[in-house]
């Protein structure tokens, strides 16, 4: 291995381990009570060296949440390969239900997501362009799941006829964010005032929204007509 070589290795390694430290600083105190000195502490670096390699606490958050959307869509693809789908209506509950054991199972790293997908665009002038893309690349590609599974179940006649398929994956997009925020953030509000569990809410709403949009749920319409 040559010079630069090395020092490309050596580059990637520090820039691992003050990432590695920050989610342990972040999952810890949450985001916003946290601090770039509190990272280098946990990173064993000087403040000025995690700033060598990190602009803002917001470009590491970034890059935290990178490594949520990377470790969701592989565990999607491990879901299709575990039990390969039937038909789109398949694909839709396998892609669902791993959001669902990924906020079970990951919840630091679905937390980080979720915000992100709510918070103003307006937030993110520390954070560089090339951070940006990827995150809007792997969203892309977890929108991609849900609008090749609305296309192909249109295509099979097991979803409504006449779907606009781009705009209804933007919407279960949208309505899987809000459910998926509403269960975990008003948890006790659910309990005490509805008496329903966040899980069951969860699970519920997907529930709904598949009816919405499955062939069964139109035939039923017409023949209630």
């Amino acid at each position: 291995m040559g010079y630069n070589d090395r020092k490309r290795q050596e580059k990637e390694i520090k820039r691992k381990d003050i990432i590695d430290a920050a989610e342990r600083v972040f999952f810890l105190k949450g985001f916003e009570n946290a601090s770039m000195d509190e990272v280098a502490k946990e990173a064993e670096f000087s403040k000025r060296t995690v700033y060598i390699y990190f602009n803002s606490k917001e470009q590491i958050y970034f890059e935290i949440m990178i490594r949520g959307y990377r470790l969701l869509i592989q565990m999607i693809e491990n879901s299709f390969s575990a039990k390969p789908p039937r038909n789109a209506l398949d694909e839709l509950h396998n892609i669902f239900f791993t959001f669902f054991e990924f906020s079970r199972d990951c919840p630091e790293y679905f937390k980080a997501i979720m915000e992100y997908e709510t918070k103003d665009s307006d937030d993110q002038t520390n954070v560089k362009d090339e951070s940006k893309a990827e995150c809007y690349r792997l969203g892309e590609m977890i929108f991609g799941y849900l609008f090749r599974a609305l296309q192909k179940g249109v295509a099979q006649g097991t979803l409504r006829s006449g779907i606009d398929t781009e705009q209804a994956a933007l919407i279960l997009w949208a309505c899987t964010i809000g459910v998926y925020n509403t269960g975990k953030k008003k948890g006790d509000y659910l309990k005490n005032y509805h008496g329903v569990d966040s899980n069951e809410f969860i699970l519920k709403s997907f529930q709904l929204i598949m009816q919405l949009i499955d062939r069964n749920g139109e035939n039923q319409d017409e023949k209630g007509a």
